[in-house]
């Protein structure tokens, strides 16, 4: 891995690296700790330890790792030093002009866009990918963690200069990547259905699997970081509710409250939480008492011969989870993801009348525009605006 170093690394100072993340173990990924060290200064790895001591969440301090990493090994590759703190405007927008780009223009241009051997260092320390263009996204999320990295190290950055606002705003302009979804399809009520009744067995996993996918959908489309991390702790039962509103003296549903902590859009020390109401509940139940969990992890791994383990389930294998159900169900897993639960929830909230406000109380998303954005696909595929003539 060529990555032009100024000079080799000597082996106590990787070593004192790579003892410090050691602290982080349950953060960073053990076949990446390696890499980190080599390329991290003792400065960034201190920065990431200040920030899990100040309690960013794991998925958080997880990425911003990885984008430092990222920017590091980019920096070292296309000017042959180490990020500088802050960063000059100039190296800011050599950054969107390395990663945003217009393909056409490449092939006319063999100076647009990233460098051959910048692209080649990146592809062979494994951190690149893609052989066009970023998606700007990507491009936005990396310069966000730069700028919150900088001003973690009590520094102003040129984040907000107009010459990068003007520069970025070109580059997703002229870069014809289209934006794609985490999730090609939705997981709306009557996928979910299917995927249910594809769980329909008695089997450890097969209750556990319909308690995990219910409680998924029905807390609001929760993220898999969030169902992977959800611990009996964070359950509180709850007074049965009126099963119809309208009539609070008829028949009534059991209720629980989920304590949602610290997540990518709350704090700790928010008090944020879900309501749970009937089906899922009942779920969620019978799968902790079949299970006899009574304290830690909800979900957990189940070997081949169906025992059960103590270690929670990882957010990738929540989404394998559901891959694995969308194929019994004889629908393509490709087009289907764990975020896709989040998605198909708010879409059925559209689709059922309920007001954007009231849906979001439950999907805790902050932002509105991204929030309505399922409003609005559910709206014109249902409306009347595109079937004037049928």
């Amino acid at each position: 891995m060529d990555l032009r170093l100024p000079k080799p690394l000597p082996a106590d100072a990787k070593t004192r690296r790579a003892e410090a993340l050691d602290a982080l173990d349950s953060v960073l990924p053990f076949d990446r700790r390696e890499f980190l060290a080599e390329i991290l200064s003792d400065d960034d790895v201190e920065t990431l330890r200040h920030l899990a001591r100040e309690g960013i969440g794991e998925n958080s301090l997880r990425a911003l790792a990885s984008d430092l990493g990222y920017l590091e090994a980019w920096s070292l590759a296309a000017t042959g030093f180490s990020l500088p703190w802050p960063a000059p405007e100039a190296l800011l927008i050599k950054f969107v002009a390395h990663h945003l780009w217009d393909p056409a223009k490449r092939e006319t241009d063999v100076s647009h866009g990233m460098p051959e051997d910048v692209t080649a260092a990146l592809k062979s320390a494994k951190l690149l990918r893609v052989d066009g263009p970023h998606a700007p996204n990507t491009v936005r999320r990396r310069l966000a963690s730069w700028s919150t990295l900088t001003q973690w190290r009590g520094l102003k950055g040129k984040f907000n200069a107009p010459g990068l606002r003007s520069a970025l705003k070109l580059a997703v302009r002229g870069s014809l990547r289209p934006r794609g979804r985490k999730s090609p399809k939705s997981v709306t009520a009557d996928i979910l259905a299917a995927v249910l009744k594809a769980s329909a067995g008695e089997r450890l996993v097969d209750v556990r699997d319909r308690a995990l996918l219910l409680v998924a959908f029905a807390s609001g489309g929760r993220r898999r970081s969030e169902v992977s991390s959800l611990r009996v702790e964070n359950i509180l039962e709850q007074d049965p509710v009126p099963a119809d509103p309208k009539n609070p003296e008829g028949g009534t549903l059991p209720c629980s409250k989920i304590l949602l902590g610290r997540s990518k859009t709350t704090e700790a020390d928010e008090d944020a939480f879900v309501l749970l109401v009937g089906r899922p509940v009942l779920a969620l139940q019978q799968w902790l008492e079949r299970a006899k969990i009574s304290e830690g992890a909800v979900f957990r791994g189940i070997d081949r011969w169906g025992h059960l383990q103590r270690m929670a389930l990882t957010p990738q294998a929540v989404n394998l989870i559901l891959k694995r159900r969308i194929a019994q169900a004889g629908l393509d897993p490709k087009a289907f993801s764990a975020h896709g639960l989040r998605s198909g929830f708010l879409t059925e909230t559209a689709r059922c009348g309920i007001p954007l406000p009231e849906a979001m109380q439950q999907s805790q998303h902050r932002s509105v525009q991204q929030a309505s954005r399922y409003y609005n696909d559910a709206e014109r595929h249902l409306g009347r605006a595109a079937r004037l003539i049928v």
